[in-house]
């Protein structure tokens, strides 16, 4: 059967593709130049007038194609030379008024009025295309003169034949659209008798699918209009309307059914609920609406249900939905037939054999592919019943063993058999609330290298060493003085939190009454174990939360362990209490964050500036945008308020939002005389972002006048967080045209190999090398050689935290381009330092050419 299908398919597609390959287009006469005019709303022109106006204008391209308008269009055309008679082929069936004029030397000749909006037997040749016939005299001048207007797409295609070869060309063409017409209507009778003999509802929403297609690709072709109701203009176009949202409504139902879309939850069983609601508003649509409303609607809705329709079956294929793959391979086929014919409806697409019956081709392959499968369905369903029966009956046995088996595995990790969290949590919490008054110690311990032996020696071997792990550890957690059971088992006093994170609980009072033992066990868990010849160390750090001190209920305790056993302490000396000092996932920072999102987007950070001078020209030739959060209280450091935007995420819009107020900041520098650069700050995670060179670039172009005068800053240490990513994003920057400065230089350990790479024009001194400039003489020897460096490898230089004139005499002679510091200015508000630096500039000691 299935052969049979495949057979058949492939004999349809060439039969479908025949008549673009066997059409003989010898009798088809080229087109001149096509001019139009358009003339909004409904105008009285005669044929003279029109051609007498002056505003033609010439068609871009050979097929007028203006998507959904209501005006008047008139076209004009030549026609070449003869003696012999042509015919004019509109080959898209739904203009609603046509009017034809031939013209011989310039004088419009007798009218001929058809459309989809008159009678079928009014055309002047039967057919569901439009035919009008050209004379042509010998030694006169012939064209061709349209008006046209309709409520649907104005799309009118034109070709010029000779008539015997066009006759022969349509009848090539309805040969075959009759043997696809053929195949759907037998599909449609074979399912109808399938569904007559199961009475199954996926095999009727099948033939009404089958069946609704056949009726919109008929009325797309105009076929319905001769056979069904030549004298009804009005049937045949709410026909169109009806039809599109009807198929939709059938392929939705049918998809629902087959893959049994209201058993799923999430964005597959919304969207297919809300396809079908507005499929079902575009048919009610069709009596309230006009004609162009209503057909845009249907096309509009239709074309994202088919989108939807595409994106269900890859989706559930992935979840290995067992009908997915047959309905992906249909229904893709079906959506890009049809969204290939929609486009070229609207314009998007020029015509096309394949743009213009692209729906034939997909509902073909979807059709035979989706008969095809449910013929397979129906031998597979008669073959699962038989199958269901004894699986039912071997089901109830392995459910029966299961379920033992999950009340033994409920409690215990698979791996090491020891208590999981669930058996932790239960034992350890009733512990604590039967005994309210006592000090306890819920320890929480964690191997910190257990990734790293994974990466080298594999995840079985990694498996194994963990089985050996959690012996030695159980064998350490029962002598342990005052540990308690977690466990349903006398010896289970050591659990699993994780892979590589265990726990135990023990009695405070004890433990503290037996140091020595508790030191020895520190020094065991410090032994390596033996495995495969290596003597591999355990790397584990234990945090410690006191109950009632630290928390009163378990959930609250195994987190702050967790949080003691990743602090500093911990990782040094292997043992660490919970500090709430020390907490940085505190309900404080929570808020801090809070607040900081609430003043990023109420506007209540400011941006201080701090100025920077030329040594040479002395004058002050830029500033430094440095962030504050004005009137907060208790304040918040600038380096604090960095460091928690970047661990909260909000480094991205903060960055932003500081380069916005930058650029603003020097709108009014230039407005008060001062052409000054302004650097800003930008963190390594900036560096990381994919789109934070567009968006600099796009920031640039839209303030093209500071182009080149916006510097970006960053730190030598956070470049080398990700050489490979930093180095992309500053390369990007570049290439734009941005100017980069590395900032606090000399403050790491980066490599010179990689700083040298970078495509920076500016190097900034870090202050801890300035600020002992004068007593220390390695800090001088240091600074010039970094600035000889940084001249030979073409960058400026920029001395930071310089605080009095002895050091700015001492930077002059060693070279130095530029200094910044208190001895200039502190940071302060934009107008404050307007002010101090119009004052400056009418002391004569210090001349300030404010460029």
């Amino acid at each position: 059967m299935l052969r049979t299908a495949v057979l058949t398919l492939l004999l349809t597609i060439l039969s479908l593709a025949a008549p673009a390959v066997l059409a003989d287009t010898s009798g088809k006469e080229s087109l001149g130049q096509i001019d139009y005019l358009r003339m909004p709303g409904e105008s009285g022109f005669t044929p003279e007038q029109a051609l007498a106006r002056e505003d033609w204008q010439p068609l871009p391209g050979q097929t007028p194609n203006f998507g959904y308008e209501e005006d008047v269009f008139w076209y004009h055309m030549p026609v070449p030379e003869g003696d012999t008679r042509l015919i004019l082929l509109i080959p898209y069936p739904h203009l609603d008024n046509i009017r034809f004029w031939p013209l011989t030397n310039g004088r419009p000749g007798s009218m001929i009025q058809t459309g989809d909006q008159y009678p079928f037997a009014q055309r002047p040749l039967p057919h569901s295309n439009f035919l009008l016939p050209v004379e042509r005299k010998a030694g006169a001048e012939h064209g061709i003169l349209l008006r046209i207007q309709t409520r649907g797409a104005h799309h009118v295609p034109m070709e010029l034949w000779e008539p015997r070869a066009l006759f022969v060309q349509l009848s090539t063409e309805d040969q075959f659209h009759a043997l696809y017409y053929g195949i759907l209507i037998t599909i449609i009778l074979f399912t109808l008798m399938v569904f007559a003999g199961l009475r199954e509802k996926i095999y009727l929403y099948y033939l009404f699918t089958t069946a609704s297609f056949l009726f919109l690709l008929a009325s797309l072709r105009g076929i319905t209009y001769p056979v069904l109701w030549p004298e009804s203009p009005t049937l045949q176009n709410y026909s169109i309307l009806i039809a599109i949202p009807l198929a939709a409504l059938s392929i939705l139902l049918f998809s629902r059914t087959l893959l049994g879309l209201n058993r799923l939850r999430g964005w597959i069983r919304h969207s297919i609920q809300a396809a079908t609601y507005l499929n079902l508003f575009a048919l009610v649509g069709v009596a309230i609406f006009d004609y162009n409303l209503s057909i845009w609607l249907s096309v509009s809705i239709a074309l994202p249900t088919g989108i939807v329709l595409a994106l269900v079956g890859p989706a559930l294929w992935m979840r290995g939905h067992p009908q997915a793959g047959i309905y992906t391979l249909s229904w893709g086929a079906l959506t890009i037939g049809s969204l290939l014919t929609s486009a070229n409806m609207y314009g998007l697409l020029p015509n096309s054999f394949i743009t213009t019956y692209g729906v034939q081709l997909g509902s073909t392959v979807q059709a035979l592919v989706l008969t095809a499968a449910l013929a397979n369905r129906l031998y597979r369903e008669r073959a699962s019943r038989s199958r269901s029966r004894e699986a039912e009956l071997a089901a109830l046995s392995a459910q029966r063993r299961a379920e033992q088996r999950s009340l033994d595995q409920a409690m215990r990790e698979p791996l090491t058999k020891l208590p999981n969290r669930t058996c932790f949590e239960m034992h350890a919490s009733e512990i604590l609330n039967l005994t309210p008054g006592k000090s306890w110690a819920v320890c929480v311990l964690r191997l910190n290298n257990l990734a790293a032996i994974t990466k080298t020696l594999g995840h079985r071997n990694s498996d194994r060493l963990l089985e050996l792990v959690a012996l030695r550890l159980h064998q350490i957690a029962v002598e342990l003085p005052g540990v308690k059971t977690v466990g349903p088992r006398d010896d289970d006093n050591l659990a699993v939190l994780e892979p590589a994170t265990f726990a135990y609980l023990m009695d405070a009072g004890t433990a503290s009454g037996n140091p020595r033992r508790m030191a020895q066990s520190m020094e065991q868990l410090r032994e390596p174990i033996d495995y495969l010849g290596m003597q591999l160390p355990l790397d584990s750090c234990i945090g410690v939360a006191m109950f009632p001190d630290h928390g009163q209920d378990l959930n609250t305790l195994v987190r702050q362990a967790y949080v003691a056993q990743e602090s500093a302490i911990a990782t040094e000396k292997g043992l660490a209490y919970y500090d709430p000092a020390r907490d940085p996932y505190s309900p404080e920072r929570l808020t801090l964050v809070s607040e900081l999102r609430h003043a990023l987007h109420n506007n209540e950070l400011a941006l201080w500036y701090q100025p920077k001078r030329c040594l040479k020209s002395n004058e002050i030739v830029g500033v430094e945008a440095l962030i504050r959060w004005p009137g907060r209280q208790p304040a918040v450091h600038a380096d604090q308020l960095i460091a928690l935007a970047e661990q909260s995420g909000l480094i991205r819009p903060l960055t932003r939002w500081v380069m916005e107020q930058a650029l603003a900041a020097r709108n009014v520098l230039l407005e008060a005389g001062l052409d000054l650069t302004v650097s800003i700050n930008i963190s390594p995670n900036n560096l990381r972002e994919r789109d934070f060179p567009l968006f600099v670039q796009r920031l640039m172009t839209s303030h093209h006048r500071h182009r080149g005068r916006l510097i970006l800053e960053v730190t030598e240490t956070s470049m080398m967080q990700d050489p490979a990513n930093s180095m992309r994003t500053l390369r990007s920057l570049d290439y734009a045209g941005i100017p980069l400065a590395i900032d606090d230089f000399g403050s790491g350990y980066s490599s010179l190999s990689y700083i040298k790479q970078l495509p920076a024009c500016e190097v900034k001194i870090d202050r801890s090398l300035i600020t002992d400039l004068l007593t220390h003489t390695d800090d001088r020897i240091i600074v010039k050689t970094t600035i000889d460096m940084c001249h030979n490898l073409g960058y400026q230089v920029v001395a930071e935290g310089v605080e009095d004139e002895e050091t700015i005499e001492l930077l002059r002679e060693m070279d130095c381009d530029m200094i910044q510091g208190y001895v200039l200015a502190k940071p302060q508000p934009l107008a404050d330092l307007i002010g101090q630096l119009r004052a400056q500039d009418s002391q004569p000691p210090v001349p300030l050419n404010l460029r």
